[in-house]
């Protein structure tokens, strides 16, 4: 007699922040179907931001970065399937298909696999000390590695550089950093924000270069020894990270027809355009007004967490549209850096406060209107700054730039 194949009536694919959120939230609403979470790797859901951070740096056990305590999935009736991959949708027969072959089937299918590290495509990218920062596995190796480690180059001064950059200088190596563009963080960042980290990076013993193009990792045996620059430069290491962004996971939902490309497109209820079937998190480009309508994808875990809600509350017969104002934060050494909205095309910038007290905030605006906040220790301004964002106000720049005047004060 042959086993049926199993059957949920919803089926999360992908075991991060948002596909977990989508099963906590949709319990927390009252639904009483089936839930199964399926992730592509063995362990429980757990969050992916201390992985840069505390958990390289060995301040956090990875029992203190799970999302929920593994007995929460059982008590709440949610299926937890680690360790598979989807390699295929039906979407007409309402299934997918693992690696493994076998075959599951579902009445709402919830797409929320992130996205997989951009490699390097130049000679020696994948050798033995190449790493990657996107999951336990990949820290873990690092960790293993870093007692032979003395110097480690990074490639890419976004966030994700920039904090292992932080967190290894820590730990005692000598890091440098290499930036492709004139100024780290310039795809998300002002100016004033991208000297302010190059400069602390800089006092904190980093050899941070912008402007320079990786030509080959050097190697011997097998193992990395060193970057070569375009201009010849070899810069000698034990390690390499590479962090220079994400290619969305949606391969699977674009073959079955699904509309996008980089990523999946979905609408204000997270739908794609195959019947019964959401995306939400890093690979769901959607319509955002914050952006002024561009599709964008945002890769955060507040974006993670609201589209799993609008997908729970879609499911539960409560459809409400996205529209939550993006935030952000990163941890490098002892500066926290929070921000609200999105700078996308301002043409002003005011830095409100003194960079040089290491507690200070820039301002981004469009046409007088504010559109996004980056704060530097200041949680005040990170805090009062969401109101400003939300009504799209022009308050007067002086104003602003007077860290006496409160930001509240302002809307």
């Amino acid at each position: 007699m042959q086993t049926p194949d199993p059957y949920y009536d919803v089926l999360i694919v992908g075991a991060g922040h948002a596909g977990a959120q989508a099963a906590i939230a949709l319990r927390q609403r009252k639904f009483d179907g089936t839930i199964a979470l399926l992730g592509d790797e063995p362990e429980l859901p757990y969050e992916r931001p201390p992985l840069s951070k505390e958990y390289l740096a060995g301040d956090k056990p990875f029992e203190r970065i799970m999302i929920r305590p593994a007995a929460f999935w059982g008590e709440r009736d949610i299926a937890v399937l680690p360790g598979r991959k989807v390699v295929a949708v039906d979407a007409t027969a309402h299934e997918v298909k693992t690696e493994d072959g076998n075959t599951i089937g579902y009445a709402s299918l919830v797409w929320a696999t992130g996205g997989s590290p951009r490699r390097l495509t130049c000679s020696g990218h994948d050798l033995r000390g190449v790493h990657s920062v996107r999951n336990r596995a990949d820290v873990d190796r690092m960790i293993a590695e870093l007692p032979h480690v003395n110097r480690v180059v990074v490639i890419g001064g976004g966030y994700i550089g920039l904090e292992a950059a932080a967190v290894l200088t820590k730990l005692g190596k000598h890091v440098t950093v290499l930036e492709a563009l004139d100024r780290v963080l310039a795809r998300v960042a002002g100016e004033p924000l991208s000297r302010f980290f190059e400069a602390e990076h800089r006092a904190h013993g980093v050899d941070l270069r912008t402007g320079v193009s990786v030509e080959s990792i050097e190697e011997s045996d097998g193992a990395a020894t060193g970057v070569k620059l375009a201009d010849g430069t070899i810069l000698p290491c034990e390690m390499v990270i590479v962090g220079i962004g994400i290619i969305p996971a949606v391969e699977p939902l674009l073959a079955a027809g699904a509309e996008g490309g980089n990523g999946v497109l979905v609408d204000a209820q997270c739908r794609t355009s195959l019947p019964d079937v959401f995306a939400i998190g890093d690979c769901a480009a959607h319509a955002n007004r914050f952006a002024e309508g561009a599709v964008i994808r945002l890769e955060s875990v507040q974006n993670a967490t609201d589209q799993a809600n609008t997908v729970a509350k879609a499911l539960c017969g409560e459809a409400e549209p996205y529209d939550a104002v993006p935030w952000f934060w990163s941890n490098q050494y002892d500066l926290r850096l929070q921000t609200m909205g999105l700078s996308i095309g301002y043409d002003q910038t005011v830095v409100r406060g003194d960079p040089a007290t290491r507690s200070f905030s820039v301002i981004y605006l469009k046409a007088g209107r504010v559109l996004a906040l980056d704060c530097v220790n200041m949680t005040r301004d990170y805090a009062q700054g969401r109101a400003l964002v939300l009504a799209g106000a022009s308050p007067d720049p002086a104003l602003l730039a007077d860290p006496e005047t409160p930001l509240k004060s302002l809307v």
